[in-house]
């Protein structure tokens, strides 16, 4: 699994280079960024692996505490850019704790339903974890980040699932979602949000606008065919048609220089790392160590799959990166960290 982890990493790193490479040739600073945040989401992992995963959910309710404070911080303090205000700024670096709050809440979560010994989730049980949740996920929502607050769902449903919850409440929550939808829509999603899902039906209304986006990643993923263009041979991402070609639409970028041929190989890495995710849960000793490394894989498969269906038109453009490819400090130190804590669960399978 560390193989592939590391192997998509360089993918992406390949990606970042093709894409960011000036006119006059050579790296650019996003790639030398980029290589540190591997070097650095490296040493995370190792931290994470290092210290026994029961005593990391022993103490997590401090880390909620600081990820909690960390975000009001970003509300207050935080650094805006792109009309979003979603960093620390550090001086060197700028810190994304939104990236964080996913393995911590695994932590959390893992804790509260592995503490439970009725081997069946209650309403009250559900509520509270849904508190939890819901914390850092308004929080992170009002930055705006309504993308990386909606990989916080996907946390809570897994680990309640697994742990015993009853399908009526997940028929319940479907039927109040929906009957909420129109309210949200009214009240709840900005202008800007709305108008990335309507042009998500018809991107032809605005291809100028709202719908650019999800019109030049059909094209750039096309026009890779079975073998693509060659390294730093599109012209999508080398003419910078295709936007943010190296951050979100990086799948996109890398179907049109390798083709068929290198997203089966993109994809068939990803599916490997999730199915030794799942081995690793099955495998783990207690249900502590089950939930949790089910709380880190839910968060991040349904990242995978979200980005990879926006890239090729399936999905309406959400600011969802594609994790270990796409250029991102927070992001890859978090996700490496995530699956440090996987690693961490499988290494003390044996342990008393």
């Amino acid at each position: 699994m560390v193989s592939a982890i590391l192997a998509l990493c360089l993918i992406g790193l390949g990606q970042i280079y093709s894409t960011t490479s000036p006119a006059g040739g050579g790296a650019s600073s996003i790639f030398y960024t980029q290589i540190w945040a591997i070097l650095l989401g490296s040493i995370a992992l190792v931290v994470a692996l290092s210290v026994d995963y029961r005593s990391l959910a022993d103490k997590s309710h401090f880390i909620y505490i600081a990820i909690v404070l960390l975000l009001m911080g970003v509300l207050a303090f935080g650094v805006i850019r792109g009309g979003s205000r979603r960093w620390i700024d550090l001086g060197p670096l700028n810190l994304q704790p939104s990236e964080f709050a996913k393995a911590t809440l695994a932590l959390v979560l893992a804790k509260f339903f592995g503490e439970s010994r009725r081997g069946v989730i209650t309403r009250v049980d559900f509520a509270i974890a849904a508190a939890i949740v819901a914390l850092p996920l308004l929080l992170i929502a009002q930055q705006p980040d309504l993308g990386t607050a909606v990989t916080l769902v996907p946390v809570l449903f897994a680990v309640a699932f697994v742990a015993g919850m009853p399908m009526r409440i997940f028929g319940i929550l479907a039927i109040v979602g929906l009957l909420a939808a129109p309210i949200a829509w009214k009240f709840a999603l900005q202008d800007y949000q709305k108008e990335r899902i309507s042009t998500f039906v018809n991107p032809s209304q605005d291809a100028r606008g709202a719908g650019y986006q999800q019109i030049q990643a059909r094209i750039t993923v096309g026009s890779g065919g079975p073998f693509g263009k060659g390294f730093k041979g599109g012209t999508q991402g080398q003419l910078r048609f295709l936007p943010v070609a190296h951050n979100d639409f990086i799948f996109s970028a890398l179907a049109e220089e390798h083709g068929f041929v290198g997203v089966v190989v993109a994809l068939g890495l990803y599916l490997f790392v999730i199915l030794r995710s799942l081995e690793a849960a099955k495998l783990a000793k207690d249900r502590l160590g089950a939930y949790l490394v089910l709380g880190v894989l839910a968060s991040f498969t349904f990242q995978v799959i979200y980005n990879i269906t926006m890239s090729a038109g399936l999905a309406p453009v959400k600011g969802l990166t594609l994790p270990l490819m796409s250029y991102g400090g927070s992001s890859m130190i978090a996700t490496l960290a995530g699956f440090g804590l996987i690693l961490n669960v499988r290494m003390r399978r044996f342990t008393n």
